[in-house]
C-alpha cells in the first residue's frame, strides 16, 4: 500500500486525456470523511483537476480539521461528534477514508442521511470485513456503497501529509458486488481517474487474498523487527548503526499503528496465512545459509532481484485512461 512519499504540490491541472476534460465539475459536493493521507490526498487531487466544487471534511479532531482549512483541502469541516452526516443529503460523493474499525459506527450514522443521488465509497485497506459492515448499517441504500482501495500511501498521517500526486500512475481497486449500482460504480471510477489513478476491480475475497501478501504481511514483519530491536537491553546500538538497507526495509514502520492494527485484525485469516507461508519460506532460506549451499542461495535471490526489477518497471509506468 506504499509508495514513495512526495512534497505538496500546487494545484495546476495535470496534462491528460480527453475523459478528464470532459468530467470536469462532475463532482458538486464531495465530503471526506476522515482528512488524513489518503483523504485530504484526493481531495486535492480533484481540486487540481478541477474536478469538485465543494469538499467538506469529517474528521475526529479539530486540529487536523483545521490543517485540512489552512491547506486548502476541505472547504467547510465537521466533527465527528456533531451532526456530520446530514451532509450526505446532498453529496455527490461520500469517501469513508478513516480507520476500518471506525467503519461500523459511520456507516451507521450514514445510513438514514444517504441522499437518493448520493454514493457512498470507501479506501479501506480490507473489503470483505467493510462490505460486511456497509451490508449490515445501509440496508436498502447498500446498492449506493462502491467498496474501494486506493493503492498508494506514505509512512506519514494526517492532513498536513497529504498531497495532490500521490495517486499518480497508482492503481486503485473496486470490488462492487451484485447488487451495487452500476452508475455509482462508474462515478467512483471517473473519480479516481481523474485524481491520476488506474482503476481495476477484484472480487473482494480475492483483494484480501492478494493485499494480505503484497500489503499487509510487509507492514507487520516491518512492526515486528523494529519492536524486536527496540526491545534489546542494547538498542540504541542498533539503531545507531542502522543504515539505508534498515530505512527501506523498515520505512513503513512509521505508518498509522491504529490503522494498521485494524487492518490486521480485518483480515486476520488470510494475513495469518501468509505469516505462515511466510515463515516457511525463511526457514528454507536459512536452511540453505546453515548448509553453505551458495548457488542455491544464490539463485533465490537473483530470482528474486529480476521479480523485483520488473515489478518496479511494471509500476511506474505511466497511466493509459480508457477512451
Amino acid at each position: 500500500m506504499s509508495a514513495p512519499a512526495g512534497p505538496p504540490q500546487g494545484r495546476a491541472a495535470p496534462s491528460g486525456g480527453g475523459e478528464r476534460s470532459s468530467l470536469r465539475g462532475e463532482i458538486s459536493k464531495l465530503v471526506v470523511v476522515g482528512v488524513g493521507l489518503i483523504g485530504g490526498s484526493c481531495a486535492l487531487a480533484l481540486r487540481r483537476a478541477g474536478a469538485v466544487d465543494e469538499i467538506v471534511g469529517v474528521g475526529r479532531t479539530r486540529a487536523n480539521l483545521d490543517t485540512a482549512r489552512e491547506r486548502g483541502i476541505v472547504d467547510r469541516a465537521l466533527t465527528l461528534d456533531g451532526d456530520w452526516a446530514r451532509e450526505a443529503a446532498d453529496a455527490d460523493v461520500v469517501l469513508v477514508a478513516a480507520p476500518v474499525a471506525q467503519f461500523p459506527s459511520l456507516f451507521a450514522a450514514l445510513a438514514p442521511r444517504v441522499g437518493a443521488e448520493t454514493v457512498v465509497t470507501d479506501a479501506g485497506s480490507t473489503k470483505q470485513d467493510v462490505i460486511a459492515a456497509a451490508r449490515n448499517a445501509l440496508g436498502p441504500k447498500f446498492a449506493a456503497f462502491v467498496p474501494g482501495h486506493p493503492i498508494a500511501g506514505t509512512e506519514h498521517t494526517g492532513a498536513a501529509a497529504a498531497f495532490p500526486a500521490l495517486f499518480d500512475h497508482r492503481s486503485v481497486i473496486l470490488t462492487p458486488l451484485p447488487e451495487t449500482a452500476a452508475q455509482g460504480v462508474e462515478r467512483v471510477a471517473a473519480m479516481w481517474r481523474l485524481c491520476g489513478a488506474r482503476v481495476g476491480t477484484l472480487a473482494p475475497d480475492r483483494h484480501d487474498a492478494i493485499f494480505a501478501a503484497v500489503s499487509h504481511l510487509p507492514h507487520v514483519l516491518a512492526f515486528a523487527l523494529v519492536a524486536e530491536l527496540a526491545a534489546r537491553p542494547d538498542a540504541a546500538a542498533y539503531f545507531d548503526h542502522a543504515a539505508s538497507g534498515f530505512r527501506d526495509f523498515t520505512r513503513i514502520a512509521g505508518s498509522s499503528p491504529e490503522m494498521w492494527r485494524d487492518i490486521a485484525l480485518a483480515n486476520r485469516d488470510a494475513l495469518l496465512a501468509e505469516i505462515d507461508g511466510y515463515g516457511e519460506a525463511l526457514k528454507a532460506t536459512r536452511a540453505l545459509i546453515a548448509a553453505g549451499e551458495a548457488r542455491a542461495l544464490g539463485a533465490l535471490f537473483a530470482q528474486a532481484s529480476t521479480a523485483r526489477r520488473a515489478w518496479e518497471a511494471r509500476r511506474t509506468q505511466p497511466v493509459v485512461q480508457d477512451k
